[in-house]
């Protein structure tokens, strides 16, 4: 085991790492020395840190070995954000779940992703982002995480829900709630965390009574409580589902959001380019989401002995995947820490992960982020960053709470 210096810090996964920029840093230092790390003492217990690409790859991939399970600790660092530390309760969804139940539980949703689905949003898609771009003071500082990536995404989880308009805010709230860390301001306590998300399970079977005997209907809540493999799932396994499709409609695509402004603020270069040369957006959308890495990483549990990276990861031990180390891996990405949006292996990037569990929402996503460039470009010059943005304290979503921006008016 190689010792290492983490500043003020004893492991990699502390948050105050991700939320100060420092662990970009680390994480190269570990790549070159010691890519497979062990952290023996952590207020989330001894784990295995996984930095390299390839090996990121190899565990991804091998859910034989390397379990998601969430009576094994989940996919999370944290194994504590859906437990009662006072009984033996715990929400699971299904990419918490192995085989052979994974698989039916996913593909109870997966139609709302297929190609004729996103055909019918586009048009939804672009009208609620060219209502918000419009509605942008120009000239004048405001929050683009508010303003743009919340509201825009909470629209879409709205809608993918059938979720009432009125309400949505309450989608952000939630999602937040759920993906804070145990000790957060945002929740205050796992009691209080547990508080909201059985208010966020009593909102949905209300509308889950309202659909279970209705006609078939392109939502989310629709297809889950018709479908024959989650009809009859329990309430806190609804919830589990709820809550991993509300996070990753959420955080994932929101921090995309305000992290393709900060790239494009850090190499306005980058920018001008696509200004000039706008059939680079499809692969502009990629490189941001790989320079972002809007979920930090992913967590497995060994359930045999293997080897990763010439390090025997014992049965039992939590083995994390650090997609935000591996999209900046140089043995894959030449000038990983830049944006380059003509990146000629961009749609290599880990950050929609592997196998099984890799993204459903994936294309959505992209088409979200394409649309707002599309529709940045034909409005504004520039969109500048005019202070520091304030980062989210979380070692798995990587994103933003404040960027303070100016829009800058086409001449």
């Amino acid at each position: 085991m190689t010792n290492f210096d983490f500043g003020n810090s004893t492991h990699i996964a502390d948050p105050h790492l991700f939320a100060n920029g420092e662990v970009l840093e680390h994480f190269k230092r570990l790549r070159m020395d010691d890519p497979v790390h062990f952290s023996s003492d952590s207020p989330y217990g001894p784990y295995w840190s996984v930095t390299r690409y390839s090996d990121i790859v190899r565990v991804d991939k091998d859910h034989a070995v390397f379990s998601s399970d969430a009576h094994l600790g989940g996919i999370i660092i944290d194994d504590g954000i859906f437990k009662d530390e006072n009984s033996d309760f715990f929400i699971q969804n299904f990419i918490s779940m192995d085989p052979p139940r994974h698989g039916p539980v996913r593909n109870s949703v997966n139609k709302i992703v297929s190609a004729p689905s996103l055909a019918n949003f586009e048009n939804l898609i672009r009208s609620n982002t060219q209502i918000i771009l419009n509605d942008l003071p120009i000239g004048e500082e405001f929050d683009w995480v508010s303003h743009v990536s919340i509201e825009l995404t909470t629209r879409m989880l709205a809608i993918l829900l059938d979720f009432p308009f009125e309400d949505r805010y309450k989608l952000t709230r939630w999602s937040d709630v759920a993906a804070a860390e145990s000790d957060s301001p945002i929740v205050g306590s796992q009691e209080q965390r547990l508080k909201e998300l059985m208010e966020c399970l009593e909102y949905f079977l209300n509308l889950k009574a309202e659909r279970t005997d209705g006609p078939p209907r392109l939502d989310l809540v629709s297809m889950m409580v018709q479908d024959a493999a989650t009809k009859d799932q329990p309430d806190i396994e609804f919830l589990g589902n709820l809550l991993l499709l509300i996070v990753g409609g959420n955080d994932t695509t929101r921090n995309s959001m305000s992290g393709s402004i900060n790239a494009f603020h850090q190499f306005p270069e980058q920018l001008s380019k696509l200004k000039s040369y706008p059939k680079f957006i499809p692969s502009a959308v990629s490189e941001i989401i790989r320079w972002q890495t809007p979920l930090a990483h992913m967590r497995r549990t060994a359930i045999q002995d293997a080897e990763v990276g010439s390090k025997l990861i014992k049965k039992g031990d939590k083995i994390v995947m650090w997609y935000i180390s591996g999209n900046r891996d140089t043995d894959i990405f030449k000038n990983p820490d830049n944006i380059d949006i003509e990146r000629h292996n961009v749609r290599n990037h880990m950050s929609f992960g592997f196998g099984i569990h890799r993204c459903l929402g994936l294309r959505l996503a992209e088409l979200q982020l394409k649309i707002l460039w599309e529709e940045i470009l034909s409005r504004f010059d520039k969109i500048e960053v005019v202070h520091e943005p304030t980062r989210v304290l979380s070692n798995f979503v990587n994103g933003y709470s404040k960027m303070p921006v100016v829009i800058h008016p086409k001449n």
